[in-house]
């Protein structure tokens, strides 16, 4: 009796295996291709400055940007984090950059259609200098930056608010796009 009872435990057990087995779809391109987004969720979000992406449209022209998110996280940000008069990539981790469906006037300078890395140099009591860099895919930001690669440069004038916004973010407005982090907000015009 004890016998059978073990042989029937062992064939149940047995079972199981290969019920489970084939539930997971053993290593068909499916599970891989889940296993490489769960990867990927997880790694997002261990990201100190999380991976935003927008898209939009101003007026009738289509505008779409990805950029890190960094938090405030009780830092200096502007003058000390982020140095005045030093090239800073708009964000965090990789290049912030831009993709601009059709050809587009920023702050009344063409600029064609294509992928842009945007950078920004802050100041501390001018306006600052906006530069659209054809080399849009830069995984280190501004330390891969190259000057020789600028395609537009132009000025805009931050705006200082009271109130914090703890996480950088940039939105697609009317006018153009708009960059808010701590006290700043700075306007770019895009039409």
């Amino acid at each position: 009796m004890h016998r059978i009872a073990r042989n029937f435990y062992s064939i149940f057990v047995l079972s199981l295996i290969i019920i489970n087995w084939s539930c997971s779809g053993n290593n068909s391109d499916s599970s891989v291709s889940e296993q490489e987004d769960t990867e990927e969720v997880a790694a997002e979000e261990e990201r100190a400055s999380p991976l935003k992406t927008i898209s939009g449209n101003i007026g009738d022209k289509s505008i779409s940007v990805q950029y890190g998110s960094p938090g405030i996280k009780g830092r200096q940000i502007w003058g000390d984090l982020v140095p005045y008069g030093e090239v800073w990539r708009t964000g965090a981790n990789e290049a912030t950059y831009v993709t601009l469906e059709e050809d587009v006037l920023v702050a009344g300078k063409p600029l064609k259609a294509g992928k842009y890395s945007l950078f920004t140099i802050p100041r501390e009591n001018e306006p600052w200098t906006l530069i659209f860099n054809s080399e849009w895919d830069l995984e280190h930001g501004h330390f891969q930056y190259k000057e020789e690669n600028d395609v537009l440069r132009v000025t805009a004038n931050p705006e200082w608010v009271d109130t914090d916004q703890e996480w950088l973010s940039i939105a697609i407005v009317p006018d153009g796009l708009e960059v808010k982090w701590e006290k700043l907000v700075l306007p770019i015009s895009i039409e």
